[in-house]
């Protein structure tokens, strides 16, 4: 979460202080209402097409920075922050550009003489601009009234996934008629300054990004396609446990890493966590939870020989650290990526003290005792909990258990606000900043 925060303050704080420099404010251009109006226009117009190119380049799930941001639930994180953030920039700017000419035309607020216009030089770039001002307006407004309605539709939890999959690809559309409103109206001396080449790459990079979206290129390179080669229901834990016969080249992954998995178009990808470690046999293991419209209705719907495309691996969930002694905390289906490593570990051992706590709502006690048998064949302390004998676990029952605590790197998968407490509690109780390790996938 640090690095993350880091990451969208210095990018706010870096095209601010471009902009700064460019436009070089004095203080009559502040000395009226519409002096300010001109220099907000510009700076949030500059701030919002920045941060919105930002979002479209995390959009390709960009690996090569998923180690400097954390992993893709990180980068997903960002990218939801800069899409609301450039959401906002624009509803600011769009204010900015509508409510003063409604007060002027209520006749509550005077519209200042504007000086003649200077003429620029026949043939020339600024000129060829400044013809296509009225056009990038239009376009620009109405691109912003598309990607206002797409963002409400992303962030309302209730909206089908299936059609937030569809959706949302369009804010591509949008994008690209803002970089053209933006490319048309941004101040032109603000080419000829820092800021100039920062946001041709910025929109460059961003305008890439959209048309790998709109054409369904994102990642293609790390897509391979299979079948359906096992499956089993776990009625008692609504779950159902895949195993994948994959067909193409996988690269590999590691424990605890998750992959794009498609088992029907019209619904598109869903992230899911792999449950096996990879031993170049082809073969990649998924346990999924019933826990939405789609997930629930797998289990009526998949079969044995159904073909499926994968795409990863990706996160940066992946165990590793200095520290000798980890403590893993899997909650519910959070299990799974602790599954994986204890299947790794059973063929190359690293020597680490481990104890993994998997708290449940749910008892089976066949998927226990596969749980237990896994552990015991990694060398992992396992401690089971069932939430109507057991109570709920926290970090006081932690630290009780494990003595060296404090030592530990701690892995957790799980409820994400369970995991918040815990590490709230955790560091309020010493644990070292930078222990904690925490997904936080969610496409939403």
């Amino acid at each position: 979460m640090q690095v993350m925060k880091r990451i969208f303050w210095c990018c706010l704080l870096l095209l601010s202080v471009l902009w700064w420099l460019a436009e070089q404010p004095g203080g009559s251009s502040l000395e009226s209402f519409f002096g300010f109006r001109a220099l907000w226009m510009q700076y949030s117009g500059v701030l919002g097409i920045g941060v919105m190119s930002l979002a479209m380049l995390l959009a390709v799930r960009p690996v090569l920075l998923e180690p400097e941001i954390g992993g893709l639930d990180k980068m997903y994180r960002l990218h939801k922050w800069l899409g609301i953030t450039g959401l906002a920039l624009s509803l600011s700017h769009w204010l900015m550009a509508k409510v003063p000419k409604w007060l002027v035309g209520w006749g509550w607020l005077e519209r200042p003489v504007r000086a003649p216009r200077p003429e620029l030089p026949a043939d020339s770039l600024q000129q060829l601009l400044a013809n296509q001002r009225h056009l990038a307006e239009t376009i620009g407004e109405w691109a912003f009234y598309a990607a206002l309605v797409l963002m409400v539709l992303a962030l309302a939890k209730r909206f089908p996934y299936r059609w937030f999959f569809k959706t949302h690809r369009l804010l591509a559309v949008a994008y690209l008629a803002l970089v053209w409103h933006s490319l048309v109206l941004m101040k032109f001396d603000y080419w000829s300054s820092g800021l100039g080449p920062i946001m041709l790459v910025l929109m460059g990079a961003g305008s890439g990004a959209a048309v790998l979206v709109l054409t369904r290129r994102v990642a293609i390179n790390r897509q391979v396609v299979g079948h359906v080669n096992d499956l089993a229901h776990f009625e008692t834990l609504n779950t159902l446990a895949l195993e994948i016969q994959l067909e193409g080249r996988w690269a590999g992954h590691e424990a605890g890493q998750f992959a794009f998995l498609t088992l029907h178009p019209d619904e598109g990808a869903h992230p899911f966590t792999i449950t096996s470690a990879w031993i170049g046999d082809g073969q990649i293991r998924f346990m999924i939870k019933a826990l939405g419209d789609y997930t629930r209705t797998l289990a009526d719907r998949v079969r044995v020989g159904d073909p499926v495309k994968v795409e990863g691996p990706y996160g940066c969930f992946n165990f590793q650290g200095a520290a000798r002694r980890q403590i893993w905390v899997g909650g519910g289906i959070g299990i799974t990526p602790f599954i994986a490593r204890m299947q790794a570990l059973t063929q190359t051992p690293d020597g680490k003290a481990i104890d993994l706590f998997h708290t449940t709502a749910t008892y089976d006690a066949t998927a226990i005792e596969r749980l237990r048998h896994k552990a015991e064949a990694a060398d992992v302390r396992l401690h089971v909990l069932w939430d109507a004998c057991d109570g709920q676990l926290d970090a006081k029952r932690i630290t009780r258990l494990v003595p060296d605590w404090r030592e530990a790197d701690i892995w957790f998968c799980g409820p994400a606000g369970f995991g918040q407490a815990l590490k709230r509690d955790l560091r309020a109780m010493g644990l070292p900043r930078g222990r904690f390790h925490q997904e936080l996938f969610a496409l939403r």
